[in-house]
């Protein structure tokens, strides 16, 4: 594989005058972490994964944030339109540094198509080593939904995704049913499970030298139960990292576009046969644009959390029709079809608008991630670590967060980052905001409104494998950051309680908030759900991070 080149912001050869204002905010957050110039370095040195420290406090590195999407579809799946090369285009416009290309399983794709879109990434890699192009795959789960499955660059990068979508896919398998009473369901569950085992021996035995799992759109059709979610988790906690915190088709819900009834990220469903019985049918729609899981302080994404064991968000595209675009789909030629080409036929250009709900990757919906060199293994590992931030609509230039002992003079623990702590001691969350310096493609200058600081107690696993709820869990602070512009820091006391906790960060644009989904007292302006048909993604922006946790000893 050819040499990773430095993206333009980050090399020092290039001069300022030639960045957009995107490649200058981006340089100066870059300087800012002590990182330009030699101390981001090329190679592909992992960054070391989130540890709990042998003493107390904790001084992780300066970070750099790589934005990307992991969820990203081309003609090589069947639903989709666009080209490898009209995406790639795509991303490098909207500043995205890194993108996994994972198309649906089909037989079509393990068989041909994931073979031709390999050549296509491995000749993009080599023309622009500027850019980070992942292959994966959206794996259908046995009895749940899909996930995102993608590895490191390596000489079995594509043989190992295509001899897991033949071995292991759900509807290649027909193994999809996962209600309850269904005879199939504990053998689909139980595939699931061995399917992250076998990727877990393959990064194991060197196979190949990483790979990752993600769960897309949780809550879409409600059939990723709680116990389904920590059966993975646990199965290979180095593998399934995380879910999409907020899924894509950000578009869906514009007013006026797709109908009286539609939504953001296409979560337009009722609950079925095959969903979990306790997710009550109000959480089958986004609240902000976020997942129910991840939207709820103290739902799902808490629950999680409060066993102690980090689970990572990330936000994305979901990229198959974007809104107000003019292609269409190619005609198939006699004969074809996606079984026996792999491949959808390029997409045509008209005159007029065409069916869509999805946004370009990097247009609005971008997940960063902390690092300390560019490359590939580098994002691989500072997803693993935790060190993510999200954000919809460009809402923020940057964001750090260090949690750290009042005593300490480090920098403290950042983002998926473990601090030890006395019972009873003072500590102090450093909060860093770089506000938008641009506005987004909509025209907007995104101004963030208030950071929420949420926390929770950590309690170790639940002997219910199925409960989503974290009662201990709830905004313990909130502050307005109106009007303010440019970069600041935030000082936030935090005491240390009894028993270990966690705190994690969240903001809005302030446009769309009301009481949380398990009340005021838990959640007093959380994000809401749209009116259907009236869910403009634009005016109503979020930032979410992952926790730092702290884990109270003496």
């Amino acid at each position: 594989m050819t040499e990773q080149q430095l993206p333009s912001w980050a090399d020092p050869t290039v001069p300022p005058a030639d960045l957009d204002a995107q490649g200058v905010s981006r340089r100066q957050l870059l300087c800012r972490a002590g990182l330009f110039g030699a101390a981001f370095t090329l190679g592909s040195l992992a960054m070391p994964e989130a540890a709990a420290a042998e003493g107390y406090g904790g001084n992780d590195p300066g970070l750099a944030y790589l934005v990307g999407d992991h969820h990203v579809h081309s003609v090589y799946s069947h639903d989709a339109k666009y080209t490898f090369s009209q995406l790639a285009t795509a991303a490098a416009k909207y500043g995205l540094d890194w993108m996994v290309f994972n198309e649906h399983s089909n037989f079509g794709h393990a068989w041909y198509g994931a073979a031709m879109e390999h050549k296509e990434i491995l000749k993009a890699r080599a023309e622009n080593p500027r850019q980070l192009i992942f292959q994966g795959l959206e794996w259908y789960i046995p009895a749940a939904e899909h996930c995102t499955v993608f590895a490191a660059p390596g000489p079995h990068e594509v043989d190992v995704l295509t001899q897991f979508e033949l071995a292991y896919d759900g509807k290649l398998l027909n193994y999809t049913d996962g209600a309850p009473d269904n005879p199939n369901t504990a053998r689909n569950e139980a595939h699931a499970v061995k399917a992250i085992q076998w990727l877990a021996e393959q990064r194991h035995t060197g196979y190949v030298d990483d790979v990752l799992v993600f769960a897309n759109h949780p809550m879409r059709l409600g059939i990723d139960s709680p116990h389904e979610m920590r059966n993975w988790r646990d199965a290979a906690p180095e593998i399934v990292i995380g879910m999409e915190g907020a899924p894509g088709a950000q578009g869906g819900g514009i007013p006026g576009w797709e109908g009286p009834t539609s939504q953001r990220g296409e979560y337009t469903n009722k609950p079925s046969v095959n969903s979990w019985a306790g997710y009550p049918e109000d959480t089958y729609v986004l609240y902000g644009g976020f997942d129910w899981m991840t939207a709820t302080v103290g739902g799902m994404w808490d629950a999680m959390l409060a066993e102690g064991k980090l689970f990572t968000i990330t936000t994305n595209s979901d990229v198959h029709r974007v809104v107000f675009d003019t292609w269409k789909n190619g005609d198939w030629l006699p004969g074809q079809n996606f079984d026996n080409t792999g491949k959808i036929p390029d997409p045509v250009n008209t005159d007029s608008p065409q069916p869509g709900g999805d946004f370009w990757p990097g247009q609005f919906s971008r997940t960063h991630v902390g690092v300390t060199r560019y490359g590939y293994r580098a994002v691989m590992a500072g997803l693993r670590a935790g060190r993510v931030w999200l954000d919809h609509g460009h809402l923020l230039d940057g964001l750090d967060v260090r949690l750290k002992r009042n005593c300490d003079a480090g920098r403290g623990v950042t983002l998926g980052g473990r601090l030890r702590a006395r019972r009873g001691e003072k500590l102090t969350l450093n909060v860093t905001v770089t506000t938008a310096s641009r506005p987004n493609t909509q025209g907007i200058l995104p101004e963030l409104a208030h950071v929420d600081v949420i926390r929770g107690a950590v309690r170790g696993p639940v002997s219910d494998r199925d409960t989503w709820r974290a009662p201990d869990t709830k905004v313990a602070r909130t502050v307005d950051v109106s009007g303010r512009t440019g970069t600041y820091t935030l000082r936030i006391p935090v005491t240390a309680g009894d028993e270990s906790f966690y705190v994690r960060l969240r903001g809005s644009d302030g446009k769309r908030n009301g009481a949380g989904y398990l009340g005021a007292s838990i959640d007093p302006h959380g994000p809401i759900p749209h009116e259907p048909g009236n869910g403009d993604p634009w005016e109503d922006t979020w930032f979410y991070s992952n926790p730092v946790f702290v884990d109270v000893v003496g």
